[in-house]
Order: C-alpha cells, then structure tokens, then sequence
C-alpha cells in the first residue's frame, strides 16, 4: 500500500540522541568554554548528520531531532514572552518506583510571541533536504498541566480560562508562520492527555479541586483554538506520550477513557499514539477513530535498545487493523528518543537500528 503525504507509513516522532560531539559542545558552552556561535556550529553538523542518518534508512519526514533544544518544550518557554521555569507537581517513575522530579512551564506574565518559535528550525531542516521536514512543537495543554492552576500567576491571568485565550493566539501565531515559510508538517507533543488515562493521575488532578473531565474538555478546546484559522495544506499531527525522560514514564493506563473525546474532538489531522507497552493498553479504542484520519502506531520503543521482532510487529498491526481501516495506519517509535539532551539508554546505532525497523516493517504493509 502507498500513503501519499504526511504522516507517513514509516514515520518518527522527532527527537534523535545527540551525538558525542554536541554533548561536549553543551557542556564546553555551559561552563563557559565555547562561545554562542561555536555552540551553533556544532549544532548544524550536528543536526546535518542526523538528517543524513533519517535519509539513509529511508524516513520521508525529516526533522532536526530537537538538537537546538535542551528538551522538546524548552525552546516555547525560552522565546514566549511571560513563561519561566520552575518545579512540576508531577514526578516521573521508572518499572522499580524510583521517582524522578523535573521542571515544567510556569506563567508569570502576559503571555505573547514576540518572536519566532522554531521557525528557523524548520528553515535550517527544508535547506538541508529534499524529503519532508516535520516541526515539533510542545501541546498547548503542556503549557498548563505540569503545575496545573498553580502554575499561572493570579496577577496576571485570574483563572485558566483568559491565558488559555493568549496561549492558543501564540501557536496560531506560530503555526501562521511556519506555513509562511513552506511549512506543511506539524506535529504537537503532549503528554496531559495520556496521562489524564490513567486512574492515579485523575485523582491526583482531583485532589487539587481540579475536575479531570472538565479538564480534559478545556484542553480539547484550547488545542482546537490554537489550530482554527490554520492555513491550507498544512498537516497537524499529534503525538501522545506517557512521559519519556531517560526511560522513565510519568503514567499508564488505555486510551478508553479518553478515545472518543480526543479522536472525535480534536481537529488534528493525525495521531501518533504509544503501544510499545501494557502500559498503553489494547487496540479497541481504535475503534473511535473516524474515517479520513491517520493513526501512527508507535510499537517500537525508544526506552529499551532491544529490537522488537518483525514478526511480532507485523501480528500487532494485524491486530490493530481489526479496529480501523489499515489504509489509515502508519507505524513509528513510541516517542522520541531523546525528549531532554541526556536522552534515553541507547546507542545512536541502536538508534539507527530501531528507525530502519520502522521503514522495513511498514514496507510490508
């Protein structure tokens, strides 16, 4: 079977190791060693070879795999004005328990684009390639959910509502401006939504005198807000992650709860959605998906460096292909491999060994 256009049978989240050599360039930046210019320079290589890399096994969407970034949302927070950085209400969680804290977006002004978001990622990517370049950017509800209403400063929105408001005018800013430039793939990465299926993360969002439904419906109409008006001949994707920081995972829990919500509601054009794990559950909520959209079914993980056996992927589409039309399914890793600069537990042939499974795999479909 073809799949014309974005996503692609084959196709990946975005997020690539960083190589040694722009390890050593952060770390020589950090302490004071290499100047803002030296750092880019080692980014273009950088990101030259891993374009190279996605072209080598085949891949038609092309992205920088975020090397400009220090995590995949960190670049939205450092060039939105009225957004900082502090502690998340969350912690991520490893198969023993061990608990991991991190940061998350805190609003303590106005929120405006006073600047281009990752236009000039995607410049640097189309320039640097004749296949698709994909952009990725963080999901609106990403921008809220980490530190949840505490996490906006009351002086400056009242509730969730009013930044909400400028929070959706900022993407459709960027997301203008990326079509401007001849952008035509998009894809936001969320966790909130996925981790809203899981029956701990509710309660915990309820015991902070949150309703996690009512929640769940504000971040359908605020990424539904943040899309209106999009330009023609743009494809907007979403990828649903349940945390990806050096393996450890932030929640689980199936699609149930929250399919036809998110299928039926969302005005995405695509979903990339994880099932490399029990932790995500079974196809069926599959079933809620209408006719006409993409579903990019990550089945290969980027937690673990053991490659997953073709024939077992090949049983596991078979069995996806009972909920849905198989002419809508694609097939990708189950999130990036590398959401934060430290990335996850492989080597970047590994890594390479992984994406050329996602091409050979969705060849035979």
């Amino acid at each position: 079977m073809t799949n014309n256009g974005p996503p692609f049978r084959a196709d990946h989240v975005g997020s690539l190791l960083r190589p040694p050599s722009l390890m050593q360039a952060y770390r020589d930046h950090r302490n004071g060693k290499a100047t803002d210019v030296s750092l880019a320079i080692a980014q273009d290589d950088a990101i030259r070879e891993a374009i190279a890399l996605q072209e080598a096994v085949g891949l038609e969407s092309i992205t920088d795999g975020e090397f400009r970034r220090a995590s995949y949302w960190s670049s939205f927070v450092e060039r939105v004005d009225g957004l900082e950085i502090k502690d998340a209400a969350f912690t991520f969680r490893d198969e023993c328990g061990h608990e991991q804290v991190f940061t998350a977006p805190h609003v303590s002004g106005l929120v405006r684009r006073q600047q281009a978001i990752a236009v000039d990622e995607f410049d640097f990517v189309r320039a640097s390639t004749s296949q698709t370049p994909k952009t990725t950017l963080p999901s609106p509800p990403s921008m809220h959910f980490w530190r949840v209403d505490q996490g906006i400063d009351k002086a400056v929105y009242p509730d969730a509502k009013s930044y909400f408001t400028d929070l959706a005018a900022v993407y459709r800013q960027e997301i203008a401006a990326l079509a401007a430039a001849g952008s035509t793939y998009i894809q936001l990465d969320d966790v909130p939504f996925a981790m809203l299926c899981d029956p701990e993360v509710r309660a915990e969002v309820a015991s902070k005198n949150i309703d996690p439904d009512q929640l769940l419906q504000d971040y359908v109409a605020l990424c539904n807000d943040s899309l209106r008006d999009r330009p023609p001949g743009v494809t907007v994707a979403m990828h649903f992650c349940r945390g990806n920081y050096k393996a450890h995972f932030l929640s689980q829990g199936g699609y149930e709860a929250v399919a036809d919500l998110l299928f039926n509601g969302l005005t995405v054009d695509a979903y990339f959605l994880e099932f490399d794990s029990p932790r995500a559950g079974d196809f069926t909520p599959l079933r809620f998906m209408p006719t006409g959209r993409r579903v990019v079914l990550g089945l290969i993980s980027t937690k673990t460096p053991i490659l997953e056996n073709p024939d077992t992927l090949m049983r596991r589409l078979d069995e996806a292909a009972l909920h849905i039309d198989p002419a809508a399914i694609c097939i990708s890793p189950q999130c990036g491999f590398a959401s934060t600069i430290g990335g996850n537990p492989l080597t970047i042939s590994e890594q390479r060994a992984k994406l050329s499974l996602v091409v050979e795999t969705a060849a035979a479909l």
